[in-house]
């Protein structure tokens, strides 16, 4: 790698991962970085915020914006999350847009391909779920998609087994601006340890439960003690739209509540390789998609009416 006097030469850029709800954003950020960085659940729209994912490369960071699902917003959570998938693609040296092989150029894709049009930056073509279609279809996808918009470069990919994903990683090291990194070279996201945990609390839950509950249902993390043996106790509370919402969450004898919080201390002890003691909460809290705090604390814009 050239270098400058003794120096090696970096070089760091933001990619946006954007694309509908459901097409793999999450868990092809998750190869990328090739740790768990963000949520990933068979329930839609689960993505909020933007999530960024820190992946090194060589001397290359790369910067991955995992972007809420876009699609057409119906309420004002809705139209956070899309404001939010946007910003992160104006913002990004790059774009990568997933398009679910399977499901092609429904009309999600073909609006976000439309509104791509007005962003400046580069733009990629991943096509993802490749062994659900014949070759021919994703050949004819692939050109389809090309016409309708000139992408730099089209990867096709299955990312829950990672085919492809090396490729793609190698074209975005080499295609990001030189300059310094934007974050320390071992870490893997920018997200604080607080909101981390509750994202993977509010995974586990939909994971339980994404047929009985509605994707508003939200996780705070109340409290977080560092105790003198080194673990964590971490509190936090789910919050849910209805009293018979609540009742789903804590199920019969509170099993349904006893298993999420299994599932969910694990995988946060993983997380941050602690030992931890977690202790979950459940209430109602209605219309609290009209409360901007509550948008504030998930990194959402409060969107006006």
């Amino acid at each position: 790698m050239p270098e400058a006097g003794n120096e090696p030469v970096t070089r760091c850029g933001f990619v946006a991962l954007v694309g509908a709800p459901n097409v793999g954003k999450s868990t092809l950020l998750n190869q990328l970085v090739g740790s768990k960085v963000s949520i990933v659940s068979p329930k839609v729209q689960t993505t909020r915020s933007q999530v960024r994912g820190i992946a090194m490369h060589g001397n290359t960071q790369i910067v991955f914006v995992d972007t809420p699902g876009i699609f057409a917003p119906r309420r004002r959570l809705d139209r956070a999350m899309v404001q939010a998938a946007w910003s992160g693609a104006g913002d990004a040296d790059l774009i990568a847009l997933l398009i679910d092989a399977k499901k092609g150029l429904d009309d999600e894709a073909r609006a976000i391909i439309g509104k791509l049009a007005d962003i400046r930056a580069k733009k990629v073509l991943i096509i993802n779920k490749i062994g659900t279609v014949t070759r021919e279809s994703l050949l004819a996808l692939a050109a389809e998609a090309d016409r309708l918009a000139k992408f730099e470069r089209i990867f096709m990919i299955a990312a829950v087994k990672g085919d492809g994903v090396p490729d793609v990683l190698r074209y975005f090291a080499e295609a990001v601006p030189a300059g310094p990194y934007h974050y320390p070279p071992d870490e893997i996201s920018d997200l604080p340890e607080r909101l981390l945990a509750a994202e993977v609390t509010r995974e586990k839950l939909y994971l339980r439960l994404h047929e009985e509950l509605p994707y508003q249902s939200t996780v705070e993390t109340d409290s977080w003690k560092e105790l003198k043996d080194g673990s964590v106790r971490i509190e936090q509370t789910i919050f849910v739209g209805r009293e018979s919402q609540r009742k789903i969450v804590l199920g019969e004898g509170g099993r349904m509540i006893k298993a999420i919080s299994m599932d969910a201390r694990k995988e946060i002890a993983a997380t941050i390789e602690r030992k931890v003691h977690l202790f979950l909460h459940v209430k109602v809290r209605e219309d609290w998609e009209n409360d901007p705090e509550r948008y504030r604390a998930a990194g959402l814009e409060f969107p006006k009416e």
